[in-house]
């Protein structure tokens, strides 16, 4: 049965809605199964930039119908201003092409509310949250009182189950973090109104997900964040609130194991973070403003959901290899190569330094990072410009170098690299 998986090997922004639109033109179905609005994936198509957060991005092909799982935490209001930003390019966005599973929780401006308060009274120990309310939904989630989207297809018991709902976030608001309460019959109101508007697209994801693969439908599983965000599997305390490996897209959409086919890992040909935590390759200077960009052009380090800048650092081996054991990785997808033309040496951490004692694997996970300093491995550099590069061969032979040795110290085949940000700026690998 061939479900495809795809997932980010770092902290996120690897670029994974560029390896989705390519994948999504073979699949019947894209399915969104973790995260919310705190996903930010962008697609450029030759003059026009697609930056969705709830939809899956292989909506971006006609043919291609999305799901959003009940591992997705979902924010009507982003959802909608989506559906339409794709309506308005062309796209039709129909109860027959979007479905919504009735088993994924709703967010609320509560629990943006409540979000905001949590980190401003964290003080410096703030986490770095998007402040989109993720967190206090999951929360309410594993606390068995979250809203459920199946809850949308009757508005009005919707919106009496919202005025509760708001009525018990204002008491913490103000008792705990002495915030402002929110008017429960506005956003009750607010909300009623959303439901009206969506509750054709909810049904039953997981049931119409197996028919499909029954049939022998492709299904493409899109993932949002990354390997090291992970609520159990990344740099705890600094991660999201949701499960972001491979093994996630099974339970966010109702599967068994036994349908998948393939891993894709996304990983840039560098390092990204966004937010706090430790981050062992982390540099500064020429390289950091090298990788980064000034914020000028949309494929420059800032965030697609929050704008801030992304601290930058070189290619970190021990957490790829960690992340192709974490996911079960079969292959891995090389992005922004075209980033690193014009340096004279790129560095490779090829494992960590702590105590004089070196490490090639993390002995405890990556929620200790703080504690290694990186091993490097030199490579030569190359000046040509590559995004105009389409084949393998044509590639400079330093840059082939620097993905072969990727592969190397990966263990798994890299089979794509992007040279640029639009669509067609990819060398594929056989």
């Amino acid at each position: 049965m061939p479900l495809d998986i795809v997932v980010g090997t770092q902290w996120g922004d690897e670029g994974k809605g560029r390896v989705v639109d390519l994948l999504a033109e073979g699949s019947d179905y894209t399915a969104r199964y973790n995260g919310g609005d705190n996903a930010g994936h962008t697609v450029t198509v030759g003059n026009e930039t697609f930056r969705l957060h709830l939809l899956p991005s292989g909506m971006i092909h006609p043919h291609s119908v999305g799901v959003l799982g009940n591992g997705v935490v979902i924010n009507p209001a982003v959802l909608l201003a989506e559906m339409e930003s794709l309506v308005s390019a062309g796209l039709p966005v129909t109860p027959q092409r979007l479905h919504i599973s009735h088993a994924a929780n709703v967010i609320t401006p509560a629990h943006r509310a409540l979000d905001v308060a949590q980190e401003i009274a964290r003080g410096k120990a703030q986490l770095g949250t998007t402040l989109r309310g993720i967190g206090p939904a999951y929360i309410e989630k594993v606390a068995r009182t979250g809203l459920r989207v199946g809850l949308m297809r009757e508005p009005e018991q919707f919106g009496q189950a919202i005025r509760e709902h708001v009525d018990r976030v204002n008491h913490n608001l103000v008792q705990l973090y002495r915030a402002e309460p929110l008017d429960p019959d506005a956003v009750a109101q607010e909300y009623i109104a959303y439901a009206r508007q969506l509750k054709e697209y909810i049904g039953d994801v997981s049931n119409m997900l197996w028919e499909a693969l029954k049939q022998g439908k492709r299904i493409l599983a899109e993932g949002a964040q990354g390997t090291l965000l992970d609520l159990d599997h990344g740099t705890y305390p600094y991660v999201t609130s949701s499960n972001t490996i491979a093994a996630s897209a099974l339970t966010g959409l109702g599967l068994g194991v036994g349908c998948v086919e393939r891993v894709i890992g996304v990983t840039k040909a560098f390092q990204t973070r966004v937010g706090s935590g430790p981050f062992p390759t982390e540099v500064g200077g020429e390289v950091e403003l090298h990788l980064r960009g000034t914020g000028e052009h949309p494929w420059d380090e800032f965030g697609t959901t929050t704008g801030r800048p992304r601290r930058v650092g070189w290619l970190d081996l021990v957490l790829l290899r960690y992340a192709v054991r974490i996911n079960g990785l079969t292959e891995l997808a090389v992005s922004k190569l075209d980033i690193l033309s014009g340096l004279d040496t790129i560095h490779i951490c090829t494992s960590y330094r702590s105590a004089e004692q070196i490490y090639t694997e993390l002995p405890h996970g990556p929620a200790e990072l703080e504690f290694y300093s990186p091993v490097y491995e030199e490579l030569p550099g190359w000046a040509q410009e590559i995004r105009s590069v389409r084949g393998w061969e044509d590639l400079p032979r330093r840059a082939r170098a620097y993905i072969l040795r990727i592969e190397e110290l990966a263990g798994v085949p890299v089979r794509l690299v992007s040279v640029g940000p639009e669509r067609d700026q990819v060398v594929e690998i056989n």
